[in-house]
């Protein structure tokens, strides 16, 4: 069975780690191909056209362009299957057949479309955060869209720390423009130590970005600081900076916890710390890192989000 996945990234990671292993995979797909992912070939679209595979699976938050250069190449909708199956009311997979066969059917039962509608909130203006990449995570994008109107009279930067490809620290440039952005991230993956028992796929989608592919993301690329490293090591020389908002996605325990250690008491009154994936079931690491920083500091001040990953809103 020829197997083609599109996306180098975490949904590609998360695929291979849970359901389908790489050897089986003939090769990955991205917009402009080039390079290898977990040993097998990555190649563009285009040279899937008029290719006799079985399926490709969508692996990536891209699937309106997957699914409109698919239809251009002649690519039948039946041969796709949407991993991230929530950016529309209807259901995009035609068929759960093969995949079911391929993937497990408990794996596909969980890729059903069975989104519940969210209208657009009545405090929006405009829509800022729009456009390919915004229906990802709407409730998370969102709700950053809303602190960043409470922080007009809050001094301070803005940082995060765990950028991956930088889809996150767009918005945050996109919003505060006028701020400068901390951006800490090895920008080659987690330190083999800390990140021993994870999965394959899931450390080679987190090395798979560079510092010229954040920057080429943001809108304002003048304003992002960057600290390229381990932290806390790279965060040396700003003792006495202070942040008014902080997105702080570092995955495993001891990265959060080391960043809770150093943003929390340099975060300005009326500012917020945004902690991803509290709420996940797969990054236990993260609830458990703050559960440590709360004995020793004392519980925080936060709401939960209904995001997809489960963030969790400290404010101050």
């Amino acid at each position: 069975m020829k197997i083609y996945v599109y996306g180098t990234g975490c949904g590609a990671g998360g695929l291979i780690d849970s359901a389908l292993p790489a050897e089986k995979v003939k090769a990955f797909v991205e917009r402009e191909g080039g390079g290898t992912f977990l040993g097998r070939p990555v190649i563009s679209l285009d040279q899937l056209a008029g290719s006799d595979f079985d399926i490709l699976i969508v692996a990536s938050r891209d699937a309106e362009h997957v699914e409109r250069e698919c239809a251009k190449l002649g690519i039948g909708a039946g041969k796709l299957f949407y991993l991230k199956n929530h950016m529309k009311t209807v259901d995009r997979n035609q068929s759960y057949d093969m995949a079911g066969k391929l993937l497990g059917e408990h794996f596909t039962e969980g890729v059903r479309c069975s989104e519940k509608l969210i209208r657009v909130p009545l405090w929006t203006e405009r829509e800022r955060i729009s456009g390919p990449g915004s229906d990802n995570d709407y409730v998370r994008l969102k709700t950053l869209e809303a602190i960043s109107m409470r922080l007009e009279n809050v001094a301070g930067a803005t940082a995060e720390l765990g950028v991956n490809r930088g889809a996150f620290a767009r918005w945050i440039n996109e919003l505060l423009p006028d701020r400068t952005i901390y951006l800490f991230d090895t920008f080659a993956g987690f330190d083999p130590e800390e990140s021993r028992d994870c999965g394959a796929g899931f450390r080679e989608a987190h090395r798979n970005t560079t510092v010229e592919t954040v920057l080429a993301a943001l809108p304002h690329p003048e304003k992002a600081v960057i600290r390229p490293g381990l932290f806390p090591e790279t965060a040396v020389g700003l003792d006495a900076e202070r942040f008014a908002l902080v997105s702080l996605d570092a995955d495993l325990e001891t990265s959060t916890l080391e960043g809770l250690d150093f943003f929390m008491p340099r975060i300005n009154k009326g500012g917020y710390l945004l902690l991803h994936d509290y709420n996940d079931p797969k990054l236990p690491g993260v609830r458990k890192a703050l559960e440590r920083w709360e004995a020793e500091h004392g519980k925080v001040l936060a709401v939960p989000l209904c995001d997809v990953n489960g963030t969790l809103v400290i404010a101050f």
